[in-house]
């Protein structure tokens, strides 16, 4: 298998001792807690304004919030940049957000935050709804802000090289999902550094996520970059015969360096560069990016994709690359009890992880498939303290973010990282694509949807003194972004 680049051996326990977690289930609201949640929503009504317009108010949250994806060619299914196009989607507006579906930001915001929260505030939700019931009053259009601009290609600036898919993909419109594995590979005149990798979807309207690894070959050792198959169907064929058939080997069946996590995309998620010092990696002149999966949503027209890949170097090694920690499937850490879900039943799972040195969190990223329901993330330091990374109380396959903290989150040595997830194999989970409810498991190899898959991946610095106070907010001078290290 490939060599990853993943972390320091010693930063792993050798054995992974068990750990008490105590939780509180909370029962029924009581009066006082209906009364208080009351209380809030009449203080939010009284700020609303007397009168309000699209104009005037409306239209800046519109702007902020919804149009970024709601755009001409955007990855929405319509847009919202005028007061027409917003009317005439007012119900649906009004019941997305009022039950928080739009926009899309899975993580509970008052378990933690991160970078680019797409949460709206409750006065936001309330004076949207308040417009909508009143009718959707226009205002004065000479009040109405201007609209967005958008730029087109690269959100990083002109990129160093471009990585284009070898051959077009093409989409049927048989408004199913498809999932491939896919190979892009490059070759450059030298071995050089990498600041960032951005991938920048062709077909905005179906591409919906993208998982990119980065495969570096030695260039004195025998191998077949540019030859096999460039992309194979992740739902048809295992990740043995992919390899084989796309040719991703050296000459001897060894394989080459991988870096995990290289670069990743969800739509209406930006990319933005780290602090500088913080990220970025080497690369050989010999390479590919591999894409663990891609994901080409429902269509209902035959359509084709030709997305690609902005490399941006920079001219001194990496000072601090990021390491990447992985529990659960294919992980450190194993999952207690093996992953296997009957039908009709809703388990819970866990995974945890000893760390050996301090480090310093920098962006998480959790995983499951269409059976999850919950999952939740903390440390539990040495002292028995909590420190919360993530909870996502309503898991949706569709919306899996890499999650980044304002800030490092600093993990003493001793701690123990620990992953919940709940995952629900009833007819009562509206996801669950077997009907009846069959026995669901992870296996070995599958990338298969309707397989699971139990996952918290973790990219992470060894520690240094200052590292939780470093921003790591977009708009800073001289950022770094996302690629995983060394």
């Amino acid at each position: 298998m490939f060599y990853r680049k993943i972390m320091n051996r010693k930063l792993i326990a050798a054995a992974c001792l068990p750990v008490l977690f105590y939780c509180c289930s909370p029962g029924n609201d009581s009066d006082a807690v209906k009364n208080k949640k009351d209380s809030d929503s009449i203080a939010i009504v009284k700020t609303l304004p007397a009168k309000i317009t699209f104009s005037e108010h409306v239209a800046p949250v519109i702007f902020t919030n919804c149009s970024p994806c709601h755009r001409p060619d955007g990855v929405a299914p319509f847009q919202l940049l005028t007061y027409q196009d917003v009317k005439k989607k007012a119900k649906t507006i009004r019941y997305v957000v009022s039950n928080r579906i739009m926009p899309p930001w899975p993580a509970d915001p008052s378990y933690t935050h991160f970078i680019g929260e797409k949460v709206l505030p409750k006065e936001s939700i309330a004076l949207l709804c308040r417009w909508i019931d009143l009718g959707c009053p226009q205002g004065d259009s000479l009040k109405m802000p201007a609209r967005p601009g958008f730029p087109k290609g690269s959100m990083l600036g002109k990129p160093d090289l471009v990585v284009k898919m070898q051959k077009t993909v093409r989409i049927k419109g048989n408004n199913r999902d498809m999932f491939l594995l896919m190979k892009l590979p490059y070759e450059i005149g030298k071995d050089t550094f990498l600041r960032a990798i951005e991938f920048v979807p062709n077909n905005k309207k179906t591409v919906h996520h993208v998982n990119g690894f980065l495969l570096q070959y030695d260039e004195q050792k025998p191998h077949d970059l540019f030859g096999g198959d460039f992309y194979a169907d992740a739902e048809q064929t295992d990740f043995k015969t992919a390899y084989q058939q796309m040719h991703l080997a050296y000459a001897d069946g060894t394989y080459p360096m991988l870096t995990p996590s290289a670069v990743n995309y969800l739509p209406g998620v930006l990319p933005y560069f780290y602090p500088e010092g913080v990220g970025g990696l080497r690369v050989k002149s010999h390479g590919a990016v591999f894409l663990k999966d891609i994901h080409y949503g429902p269509s209902v027209k035959d359509g084709e994709d030709s997305s690609y890949f902005n490399f941006f170097f920079m001219p001194h090694p990496p000072k601090r690359p990021l390491k990447e920690l992985q529990l659960g499937t294919w992980g450190s850490a194993p999952i207690v009890p093996p992953l296997v879900i009957p039908p009709d039943s809703v388990k819970k799972f866990t995974t945890r992880q000893k760390i050996n040195e301090d480090i310093s969190i920098v962006t998480i990223n959790p995983h499951m498939h269409l059976l999850g329901k919950t999952f939740t993330g903390f440390a539990i330091k040495p002292n028995g303290d909590t420190i919360p990374l993530i909870h996502i109380p309503q898991w949706d396959f569709r919306w899996q973010y890499f999650y980044t903290f304002p800030k490092m989150v600093k993990i003493p040595a001793g701690s123990t990282i620990v992953a919940i997830g709940v995952f629900d194999n009833t007819v009562n989970n509206p996801r669950n694509p077997n009907h009846p409810p069959k026995t669901v498991s992870e296996r070995e190899g599958s990338m298969r949807t309707t397989d699971e898959m139990f996952q918290f991946i973790i990219n992470y610095l060894p520690y240094k003194t200052g590292d939780e106070n470093i921003s790591l907010e977009p708009g800073a001078k001289k950022q770094m972004f996302n690629p995983s290290g060394e």
